[in-house]
């Protein structure tokens, strides 16, 4: 009876999701069609008549991408009503050709209540459902009763979908497939109203490993778009990682969700083509954090404005004509009052010298000199040798690049505009001349930049540049009021982006491609590791200050990054500008995993969000010992190989990680890679070793690569290593928890006795 039951229910959800589908698909259909005949019109017709046509293909693509995007577990849920009425919950929404509502977005008001009622606060809702799709096909139900008293209590029962969390617990149990996927079927009440917080404020969500951060803030972004469409298509949403690996690794959740016009990027990243290909030490990379680098910066570039000691006098047509300091002065006392950047304000500068010289110039003549007289004094003035070298020397014109790269070159100009610095870390920031980028030079590139404005050798340039854009855009006009448009579809900044770009030119690369773009809203994951001074590169990018920002302050790996969201945020946001959130449910790990990391983090006087692990799997932590370091490889190659065996699937399925210190990372990739070769063959070894790295099933590493990652298991190998090497106590403490906490399923921490002594563990 049960089983008979259960199986007409998966029959009629089978029904209700061929119907999402087959409109799927016809919406794929119609799209596609639509498509195929505006390419089919090729380039013929007026330029009008052409920029509507890319306009429509655009549009079409971007639907068509979107159609694609939302083809797995369309369907994922089910509420049902008092008054019988039942609402299908998925990707998106679909509505029939007669508009009768076939699918609600999960992003939808309507939505809401799938997950958000409880028992005790269900309204009207008496019923919701959990639907689990393998490709098209209905394979499983999960019901939650809310209203005790409905009958659906019993069918629910005797038909045996009744349950609780089980959909949440089985996406746990899952094999990691190197790729994060959404959890939009099985959000939490609490992760849901986070996800629908208003978008004015800064919404700051704190969390332990395997609360779900990372997949709030990425929904929350697709609800934004959702919900505040018009804005945002305009301005765009930046997400912001802490690794390229980990942006790869969540590259597929917005578009799962139905949005693919999101940049994401690194801090690293943020400058358009500027590269950091260097890492510096953690204590220079915090020198470089502190915030009062901004003032050093500032300072850098004031010096370069000031009275060259010797002042040229110049003959121009036989007239002696002298540069004063007072005129220096004026002329720089103008250009400050222009509140322009330093490279623009120098052309203030150099304006009003050349007017005091010529104006000088005329003054010495016994007669009224003409206009012609004095526009060729002028032009002989600024072509003097010696007035341009003066003229550089009372303000020199910088780019971002040279001035940073002078300021690590040189310790005594340093200590002069950093005067806080010590010897030793004067000592720290010191560098040769033309040395690489570092990651930490970023924020202060962009400093600078901000401050300097456009590099002068560019500026010719862009100013080219420029005329010819206004060039074009007048020919744009032209040739809409030609034909008799330009209030309508198509405006003249529409026909001008057509006539210059192609389709992949769209918001977000453009934004991507801007250093000074201005974005509707910045997600920030592991928003811990930020310095001071990143964070003022991302908040003049977001000048409404609307952040989601996701972190946790037991993670934090960097020496300038924050162990206190009160004090970090206060300075940014004020203290009424933003709002914590904390998130207290750990899906992630086993019970036993997440108990030895949370109390070591503690013993380690790390702040722990109040963490409760949902599940039990028995056997998931592991510590084996060995006595001496010859035996430690072995340990952990017989150790990883048993559970490549046991995770680490043909078809790409299956992750593991083995952390361990830098000092280690060779010895024991090297090991191992011979271990499995012997041990899995060659076909199955060369597949392993032959995969990218961001694909790669089984990753040797350090605790700072997996930040943000999880595997289904991890070997840790000697832990009193990594903290013995660690830039601090409270690093190797956050190293380690990072490092602990990254399993789904399995934890195996291997070491030798010697280690086990210097940093003893609970569990041992």
């Amino acid at each position: 009876m049960c089983m008979s039951s259960y199986s007409s229910q998966l029959q009629e959800e089978q029904r209700a999701t061929d119907h999402a589908y087959q409109r799927l698909d016809s919406l794929r259909s119609q799209t596609r069609s639509r498509l195929d005949a505006v390419r089919a019109a090729g380039s013929h017709g007026s330029p009008t008549q052409r920029t509507e046509r890319d306009s429509f293909a655009t549009m079409y693509e971007d639907r068509l991408t979107q159609l694609r995007a939302v083809e797995d577990r369309l369907v994922f849920g089910r509420i049902d009503s008092t008054a019988g009425e039942r609402r299908y919950i998925g990707r998106i929404g679909l509505s029939s050709e007669d508009h009768e509502p076939i699918l609600t977005d999960w992003r939808a008001d309507a939505a809401r209540p799938f997950y958000e009622a409880t028992p005790s606060n269900h309204g009207d809702i008496v019923m919701r459902r959990h639907i689990t799709l393998s490709f098209r096909s209905v394979i499983g139900l999960e019901d939650e009763v809310l209203d005790l008293q409905s009958p659906q209590i019993g069918q629910a029962s005797n038909s045996g979908t009744l349950t609780g969390e089980g959909a949440l617990l089985a996406s746990l149990s899952s094999k990691r497939t190197g790729k994060m996927t959404d959890i939009v079927a099985t959000i939490q009440a609490e992760q849901d109203r986070i996800i629908r917080s208003l978008m004015s404020r800064a919404i700051v969500v704190q969390g332990g490993p395997g609360t779900g951060k990372t997949a709030v803030a990425l929904h929350r972004a697709a609800y934004l778009l959702y919900t505040h469409r018009s804005t945002l298509e305009r301005s765009g949403v930046l997400v912001v990682g802490p690794s390229p690996a980990f942006l790869h690794y969540i590259d597929q959740v917005l578009p799962s969700l139905g949005e693919t016009g999101v940049v994401s990027r690194t801090i690293a990243d943020l400058i358009p083509g500027v590269s950091a290909t260097h890492l510096d030490s953690p204590k220079a990379a915090q020198l470089k954090g502190d915030r009062r680098m901004a003032r050093a910066i500032a300072n850098a570039i004031a010096a370069r404005v000031r009275i060259p000691e010797k002042l040229p006098t110049v003959n121009i047509n036989g007239i002696s004509v002298s540069v004063l300091a007072a005129d220096i002065r004026q002329a720089q006392e103008a250009a400050r009052h222009s509140r322009q950047t330093h490279n623009q304000a120098r052309n203030t500068f150099v304006r009003t010298m050349i007017h005091l010289l010529t104006a000088r110039y005329g003054e010495q003549l016994d007669y009224t000199p003409e206009q012609s007289e004095l526009s060729q004094a002028t032009s002989m003035l600024r072509m003097n040798d010696e007035i341009r070298k003066t003229l550089n020397l009372a303000w020199l014109p910088m780019n971002a690049a040279w001035l940073i790269d002078s300021l690590w070159a040189d310790t005594k100009r340093l200590s002069r505009y950093a005067p806080w610095l010590s010897g030793d870390d004067l000592q720290t920031l010191h560098r040769p001349a033309h040395s690489p980028i570092t990651t930490s030079d970023i924020p202060l590139l962009d400093e600078a930049m901000d401050l300097l404005g456009p590099d002068p050798k560019a500026a010719s340039r862009s100013a080219m540049q420029r005329e010819q854009e206004r060039n074009d855009e007048q020919f744009a006009k032209d040739t809409l009021a030609q034909n008799g448009i330009g209030t309508g579809l198509v405006t003249s900044r529409m026909l001008l982006d057509q006539m210059q770009s192609d389709d992949s030119e769209m918001m977000s690369q453009r934004a991507a491609s801007d250093r000074q773009w201005a974005y509707g809203h910045i997600v920030v994951d592991e928003a811990q590791e930020l310095t001071p001074m990143e964070w003022r590169m991302l908040m003049r990018r977001c000048p409404s200050r609307s952040f989601t920002i996701v972190g946790d302050v037991a993670q934090t790996s960097s020496l300038a990054g924050s162990r206190s969201w009160e004090r970090s945020m206060n300075r940014l946001f004020g203290e009424d500008g933003w709002d914590l959130n904390e998130l207290t449910i750990n899906y992630r790990n086993p019970r036993e995993v997440s108990n030895l990391a949370s109390t070591f983090a503690q013993s380690e006087g790390l702040y722990i969000s109040t963490v409760n692990a949902v599940r039990d799997v028995p056997g998931s932590l592991q510590t084996i010992h060995v006595e001496h370091d010859e035996d430690l490889i072995d340990a952990v190659c017989t150790s990883a190989t048993e559970l490549t065996r046991r995770f680490i699937g043909q078809d790409g399925s299956g992750r593991i990680a083995i952390i361990t210190d830098d000092t280690l990372i060779g010895s024991v990739r090297d090991s191992l890679h011979d271990h499995l070769r012997r041990e899995l063959g060659e076909h199955e070894f060369t597949r392993l070793a032959s995969q990218n790295q961001w694909n790669r099933q089984i990753n040797v590493c350090n605790a700072q690569e997996v930040k943000g990652m999880e595997y289904d298991a991890v070997v840790l190998v000697e832990p009193g290593i990594i903290e013995e090497n660690a830039a601090s106590r409270l690093v190797a403490a956050s190293d380690l928890y990072v490092a602990m906490t990254r399993p789904t399923q399995q934890l195996v921490i291997i070491r030798t006795r010697r280690d086990a002594d210097d940093l003893p563990l609970y569990s041992e």
